[in-house]
């Protein structure tokens, strides 16, 4: 098992570069950004939009491996929705996006309004995949969160994951979808 640690910002582009790959047969992300060339174009961006802010808030978490990494935002951290949302314009398929203004006002809804923790982005390098990295790089961040005292908050985009949430005391708390969308499942997190 590969013991975590904290990214710095120097870190930051090997970080994106693991999401990036573990995200590249994710539902939701491949049905923004089907083309693979736009794929690669515009997915470090949009993480750094998504997630950037763990940077710079000691809440990026990597696998010591570099195989593994979760970027989670402390309460009062947002991600940047206008920078998000002028990605998928540049480089998202084109039928979609009359259902990515509704997609982000159902997230908006979920999004609990007292402090929390958010994860808006955790993943495993796909060839590194089932060696237990994500599971600890949840429990890294879920013993943070109780020390805290905290919630947590997530939204999944791939229903492959939902189990290891729930391993990790998530619940589901409701649904998210417009048109052709796949589910995006909202889960939370109650501190321990």
């Amino acid at each position: 098992m590969s013991p975590i640690r904290e990214a710095s910002p120097g870190d930051a582009d090997a970080v994106v570069h693991v999401i990036t790959l573990a995200f590249s047969a994710d539902p939701m992300t491949r049905w923004c950004l089907p083309n693979p060339h736009r794929y690669l174009s515009a997915m470090p961006e949009f993480i750094r939009a998504f997630g950037g802010h763990a940077f710079l808030t000691d809440s990026a978490d990597w696998t010591a491996d570099g195989c593994g990494a979760a970027l989670w935002l402390p309460p009062g951290r947002e991600p940047e929705g206008d920078r998000m949302m002028a990605v998928i314009e540049e480089y998202g398929d084109p039928r979609i996006m009359a259902d990515m203004p509704a997609i982000f006002e159902q997230m908006d809804r979920f999004h609990p309004k007292a402090p929390h923790w958010y994860l808006p982005l955790i993943g495993v390098d796909p060839a590194s995949q089932g060696r237990g990295l994500g599971a600890a790089l949840m429990r890294h961040a879920t013993e943070r969160c109780d020390r805290d005292g905290l919630p947590a908050y997530l939204e999944s985009s791939n229903p492959r994951n939902i189990s290891l949430y729930e391993r990790h005391g998530f619940e589901v708390i409701g649904q998210i979808q417009s048109g052709t969308s796949p589910v995006l499942t909202p889960m939370y997190r109650r501190p321990r």
